[in-house]
């Protein structure tokens, strides 16, 4: 039966196409649409652009050659790709623990403590300090002290680089874990240090492992740290110790050169770099919806 304020004014609860906040949500509806698709264009067009210019010169060999030497023609990147992998290897070795550990001391053991906010505070300033300023910290921390470029050099900038992300990306993923669960094992007899690595870190693992990948993907396109503190090098190394060339470094040099084949590699480069982000985002993504 009809309620006596519809019956009395005639309105009805079926949608009506020509209706003034029909139309209104209607049109709003586009405008966002239309916003989405301004925002990736950008993206697409740099997308497509690499692309095109790079994908003619990426081949298996590439990733096998040194850099061809200026005015020649050939060669590729194997060197840089690998200085890629052991420089952020590195920063891995040295971020993720203390990451992970420094995260959980903010959920876990020191909520409302000034130490806890002091390191949260220092987490936030760290995040926002530009990435050369990172590099100079590395460079007068590291390359000064031992007198050479080197990879552990550039490793130490990408970590100090990735931290505060891992730190509060972990954090949060901490601290989303349900207290039922705590309080649950406590219950059961486990200690806090107990129910902390066997109950809420495996929960959080997931959305740990999404915001490491994210910080992986940032910390291999960086240049600015690798600048004062891997250098560079047309050579394959032999040691952790010595100038070590980075893909990020390699397209920075190479962009600007007046050698067409070192400009396409300089967009292979780009290439490589761009499907690194791409596929950490779409691991970091099925991470998620595993979860």
């Amino acid at each position: 039966m009809d309620s006596p304020e519809f019956a009395t004014s005639g309105r009805s609860l079926k949608r009506s196409p020509g209706s003034p906040r029909t139309l209104f949500s209607s049109a709003m509806t586009v405008v966002a649409f239309l916003c989405a698709g301004l925002a990736l264009i950008p993206l697409a067009a740099v997308m497509i652009y690499v692309l095109i210019n790079g994908a003619s010169r990426l081949t298996p060999s590439v990733f096998l050659e040194l850099p061809p030497a200026p005015g020649l023609a050939g060669g590729g990147f194997g060197n840089a790709f690998l200085g890629t992998l052991l420089t952020v290897g590195i920063a891995s070795l040295m971020a993720i623990p203390f990451g992970i550990i420094g995260a959980i001391y903010l959920s876990e053991f020191g909520r409302d403590t000034k130490l806890a906010e002091t390191v949260n505070f220092l987490t936030n300033v760290l995040s926002g300090v530009p990435s050369i300023v990172i590099g100079a910290f590395a460079y007068a921390v590291v390359v000064l002290r031992t007198g050479t470029f080197s990879a552990v050099a550039g490793g130490f900038a990408l970590a100090v680089l990735m931290l505060p992300t891992i730190v509060r990306t972990a954090a949060e993923a901490l601290e989303a874990v349900p207290n039922e669960y705590r309080q649950a094992a406590i219950g059961l007899g486990s200690t806090r240090l107990q129910t902390t690595l066997k109950i809420v870190l495996p929960s959080a693992t997931p959305a740990i492992v999404t915001g490491i990948l994210l910080a992986l993907a940032r910390a291999a396109g960086e240049t600015a740290p690798v600048l004062f503190t891997a250098s560079f090098n047309r050579f394959w190394n032999t040691t952790l110790w010595q100038p070590t060339a980075t893909m990020s470094r390699l397209v920075f040099d190479f962009a600007t050169s007046p050698f067409k084949a070192q400009q396409e590699l300089a967009w292979a480069g780009s290439l490589v770099l761009v499907l690194l982000v791409l596929i950490t985002s779409i691991l970091s993504r099925m991470v998620i919806k595993r979860r």
